[in-house]
């Protein structure tokens, strides 16, 4: 969406500003007249379930003639017979809100079950997460807590009234022998808007609330394996304060290697999970705060309640997480301190290695000088003795020298060449070699 300014010019949005834009008037709160029905329904939809549940919406609407579902669209509403149906996709479940005409003064009658019919229309995209049964109903005369009282289960009801007294909401958040989650709502004078907004964040309080608890069961698949992982931490810390070998090291070392990577699969798979939970769990609390509860005498308000029955659950998975962080710390400084013990055990044994080829190959040099000598000492000896025949040839030939004198005096001067000679050729290989 560009922008106009002075005469005609154009200033270039941004390709998201669209978007943006639009997201924040996504979900706007429906007016609702009183009294009203409202049917609820969220069901599990990552990845191609998403897809077929907004085909099968597609077809539903045109097969009735309904306001068609607009491509990419994430929310969508119809109206049909009376009655309306709100429909949302968010990035792991997707919902269905039927609103319905209500008739007579008694609560949740007739039953949820006989007026889910529409909702049999549509393929069911994945399994139920929600199916909450929410009457909206005018004040009477009677006593609302005491009606209250006789319609939810008493240890479990938790009854408030909005910021500004003008409607109370009650629940027990169980399930009726159809499965439906039931809410009463009593209109005490509010405006259809502030009726639609109130319904609606009731709604939201329990859709979400249920999906943050969803990090419970996970938590408690996972804390098994994290006992069982530390406890095998300690005592492979312990092992190694006494372990000396290099095997048994390596031994500990693989050890270690494989519980982090069997905790490091677990957080993967949790990850998202934990970061859900505690992700819907502050939209529940942000609910609540914008309603606004009083109490009402006698007995516990939605945020008294969830505290007491949901908060522990939501700490259970933040502390599983904490663990999962906490004890990945200590696998790796554990594995580090080991890694390290093994390298000075492996540094120690070179060393070693070092010092013994040192001692060799100080033999071999003691070895190379002595045959060095006796080479010396032998080539000088041939040397010699060629000398000795070259004088004596000269000798027979009448020349007049004598041949032993000469082949003494021949002798140092035979040897010192020849060493010089060795020592040369020695020092010359040496400088190639480097």
């Amino acid at each position: 969406m560009d922008v106009t300014i002075g005469d005609g010019v154009r200033l270039a949005a941004h390709e998201l500003r669209a978007a943006i834009l639009s997201e924040v008037h996504a979900r706007p709160f429906t007016p609702v007249e009183t009294p009203r029905r409202v049917l609820h329904f969220a069901f599990a939809t990552a990845g191609d379930a998403a897809k077929a549940a907004r085909t099968a919406l597609a077809d539903f609407c045109a097969s009735r003639g309904l306001t068609p579902l607009k491509a990419g669209t994430k929310h969508h509403r119809a109206e049909l017979s009376g009655t309306v149906l709100r429909w949302e996709q968010h990035s792991e479940f997707t919902t269905y809100t039927w609103e319905l005409p209500a008739q007579g003064m008694t609560p949740f009658h007739p039953a949820a079950s006989s007026l889910a019919a529409p909702m049999a229309g549509l393929l069911q995209p994945g399994p139920v997460l929600v199916a909450l049964d929410l009457h909206l109903m005018r004040d009477r005369e009677t006593e609302t807590s005491v009606t209250a009282e006789q319609i939810f289960d008493r240890a479990s009801l938790a009854v408030a009234e909005n910021a500004e007294g003008d409607a109370l909401f009650a629940t027990d958040f169980q399930a009726d022998p159809a499965g439906f989650v039931r809410i009463l709502v009593i209109d005490r004078g509010l405006s259809r808007e502030r009726a639609g907004a109130l319904v609606q964040r009731l709604i939201e309080v329990e859709t979400y609330r249920t999906l943050a608890l969803l990090g419970l069961p996970e938590a408690q698949r996972l804390t098994p394996s994290i006992n069982r992982i530390e406890a095998r931490l300690a005592e492979v810390t312990d092992e190694m304060r006494h372990t000396e070998k290099l095997v048994d090291n390596h031994r500990l070392l693989d050890e270690l290697t494989e519980l982090a990577a069997e905790l490091e699969a677990g957080a993967a798979a949790s990850l998202y999970r934990f970061g859900a939970s505690r992700a819907y769990n502050e939209i529940v609390q942000t609910r609540l705060a914008i309603i606004g509860e009083r109490k009402v005498e006698g007995l516990p308000t939605w945020s008294s309640f969830l505290a007491r029955r949901m908060q522990p659950a939501i700490r259970t998975c933040a502390t599983t997480e904490e663990r999962q962080a906490t004890l990945s710390e200590k696998l790796a400084r554990a594995a580090n301190l080991l890694r390290t013990k093994v390298d000075v055990e492996l540094e120690r044994q070179n060393r070693d290695l070092l010092k013994s080829m040192n001692e060799r190959t100080r033999l071999q040099l003691r070895l190379q000088t002595t045959v060095e000598g006796l080479s010396v000492g032998a080539v000088s000896y041939y040397v010699v003795g060629l000398f000795g025949y070259l004088m004596k040839g000269l000798h027979d030939e009448g020349v007049p020298v004598d041949v032993t004198l000469a082949t003494a005096l021949f002798v140092p001067v035979a040897v010192l060449s020849i060493w010089w000679l060795v020592r040369r050729i020695r020092k010359r290989h040496i400088a190639g070699a480097e």
